[in-house]
């Protein structure tokens, strides 16, 4: 037996998961195109998401649904199914009586919350599209140009603002001419409005009941709007069929046990993002869960929200950034408390956005057996806005990190040969019609075959084995190549150096088109970087100049260096830290937190000019 066999068998095992079988076929044509699919069938799923809300409010009417804190003293408020059934109702009611346009979107300004989840709810059984808005567009822009550039692409006749006075700016920028604002807590100075308790009050009639009955599988539930990170955001349509297949492949790929705990979810990814709104949302909806609502973020200052959350409420089913694990797992290695409760009742750990660094991953796996003496799952899945959003899934025991997996059953992945690796491209009934009010952007979005073509690459872990799955390879418009040649793989170079030069770096730029050599653009992880130099005070202006952090980042790259091997491709031959953080008006970052690795560096180009000056200033870190 082989040293890596014998150390596989002395771990603990993975705690128990009913995944579905990986049993995939491979068409590999002439042209060197291959198509993966499931030989499994999908199984049936509900024709809409509302009759999920009837079910659950006949069949588990006192069960919470939703919770989230309130008030001075940050206590739990619960709604139960059949309240939330009664109130949804009301508003549709509501809507219903403003005899507002046929399939007028609805548009949500708002973050998180048990209003915000209602109003969707009751704009899907009105059958008018439910339409969040990142509050990022509202609350952070000082242009608001796409907040107005969305609101005059899907024109809303109905807008929901949690708390117009935090809103108002954002409403004041926007033609409101003919439009009903509804507040739920205090109403914008100078602005019309509606109080939502009012429409949740509204005497219900048989037209509710005749409206639900129209819902089709084609008609639109949600609009969810794209990043923005080739333009302005893109309107996706959300059909019910599209929703709740995509909910049902990923219940059938990591069925829950029906004898063990009923399902409950603490997340805090906004809603107006397909991972959050949909991924999440939607199957805890249709298995009769409890959602709650963390209004923590993996952010200083924000994430003890989360770990007070933690300590309540134990999760069957939980999902993060790595970032939030790397936080999350710092705060378990001091609370056993807290280890504890988050273990006892997880089936599956879930992460996205980024991959996961491996020491990450070993030191959760560490605390989980200390905790529960198994160790846990970590799944992700891979797809985008215009696909569910999910598409593939890693739905099998694995230690590898960094991959996307496999299609799930009624999905099919065509992969075209793109130089070293594959351009993915997605067929399936979770795959969206096309743009609200843009029959152009739709019609290019699609192959000859109907295949979307999503943009992003991937390689196999074993061409020989397609069944062992797919690792995620960038998007393909972000690779580049040195003046040399040297094909440089933007995605899994940026992932591992954010990872080597851990943990004061937060996120990056790979630099180098047309250059001698890779160099990289960091932006200091600021939190991680006061711990190092040990003032809680310290400025972006601080840290990026710091001795200790620039040490930090120059042995981590240098180790990252030793690796390489002398790949031209892998090695970063120069660093530099960025004080200005990503800017969400010059297109930088997305609503969802990513980079936009080509404006990034459009806009920092006098920085690159200064990365590749010779002789080099004194910020810019000379790597061996």
């Amino acid at each position: 037996m082989s040293g890596n066999a014998a150390a596989i068998l002395q771990k603990p095992a993975f705690r128990k998961v009913n995944w579905l079988p990986r049993d995939i076929a491979v068409e590999r044509r002439p042209d060197g195109v291959i198509v993966l699919k499931s030989r499994i069938p999908l199984q049936d799923y509900l024709p809409h998401i509302p009759a999920a809300l009837a079910r659950w409010a006949q069949e588990r009417p006192e069960r919470t649904w939703l919770a989230q804190r309130r008030g001075p003293q940050r206590e739990w408020h619960r709604v139960s199914y059949a309240e939330a059934k009664r109130t949804v109702d009301a508003l549709t009611q509501a809507m219903l009586d403003m005899k507002l346009p046929d399939g007028a979107p609805v548009a949500i300004l708002s973050g998180n919350s048990i209003e915000h989840a209602l109003m969707t709810q009751a704009a899907m059984q009105a059958r008018l599209p439910a339409a969040p808005v990142s509050p990022a567009y509202s609350l952070m822009s000082q242009d608001h140009a796409k907040l107005k550039y969305l609101f005059g692409l899907i024109k809303p006749k109905l807008v929901l603002v949690q708390d117009g006075a935090t809103f108002e700016k954002a409403l004041n920028a926007l033609d409101l001419d003919g439009v009903t604002v509804v507040h739920v807590e205090r109403p914008a100075d100078g602005i019309a409005s509606v109080a939502f308790a009012d429409l949740a009050a509204t005497q219900v009639t048989s037209a509710v009941a005749d409206s639900i009955a129209q819902i089709t599988p084609d008609t639109i539930g949600k609009l969810l709007f794209t990043s923005g990170s080739t333009g302005m955001p893109k309107a996706v349509i959300n059909t019910q069929r599209m929703m709740c297949a995509n909910a049902a492949m990923m219940m059938q790929v990591r069925p829950r046990d029906p004898n063990g705990p009923l399902p409950v979810f603490l997340d805090w990814m906004p809603w107006n993002h397909t991972m959050g709104g949909n991924a999440l949302f939607n199957p805890a909806l249709i298995e009769g869960g409890t959602l709650y609502i963390d209004d923590g973020r993996p952010v200083p200052g924000l994430f003890e929200e989360t770990l007070r959350n933690l300590r309540e409420i134990s999760p069957t089913y939980y999902a993060n950034a790595p970032v939030g694990y790397a936080v999350l797992a710092a705060a378990m290695e001091k609370d056993d408390a807290l280890c504890r409760s988050f273990f006892k009742n997880l089936s599956i750990v879930a992460y996205g956005g980024a991959r996961l660094p491996d020491d990450l991953y070993d030191r959760v796996q560490a605390l989980a057996v200390r905790a529960t003496g198994e160790r846990m799952v970590f799944y992700t899945g891979w797809g985008s806005t215009e696909t569910g959003p999910t598409s593939t899934g890693t739905y099998w025991d694995t230690e590898r990190v960094g991959l996307i997996g496999l299609p799930f059953p009624g999905v099919e992945l065509k992969l075209v040969p793109a130089g070293p690796k594959y351009e993915l491209r997605l067929r399936g009934i979770n795959v969206t019609p096309g743009y609200y009010r843009q029959p152009e952007l739709t019609e290019a979005a699609f192959d000859d075959e109907g295949f979307y073509c999503i943009g992003d690459a991937g390689v196999f872990v074993d061409p020989d084995d397609p069944a062992q799955g797919l690792i995620f390879a960038g998007r393909v418009v972000e690779d580049f190549k040195l003046f040399t040649g040297t094909f440089v793989q933007v995605g899994p170079l940026r992932t591992d150096a954010i990872a080597a030069a851990s943990p004061v770096v937060h996120d990056a730029l790979v630099a180098g088109q047309d250059r001698a050599y890779v160099g990289l653009l960091g932006w200091p992880n600021l939190h991680a970087c006061r711990q190092l130099i040990g003032n809680a005070e310290a400025t972006f202006e601080d840290v990026v100049k710091h001795p200790a952090v620039i040490d930090c980042l120059r042995k981590g790259l240098e180790a990252h260096n030793a690796a390489a091997n002398g790949a031209s491709s892998l090695r970063i031959a120069r660093a530099m830290l960025m004080a200005e953080p990503p800017s969400i008006d010059g297109n930088e970052l997305t609503d969802k937190g990513y980079i936009n690795q080509r404006a990034g560096l459009d806009r920092r180009a006098a920085l690159v000019e200064r990365l590749y000056a010779d002789p080099p200033a004194d910020d810019v870190i000379v790597l061996r």
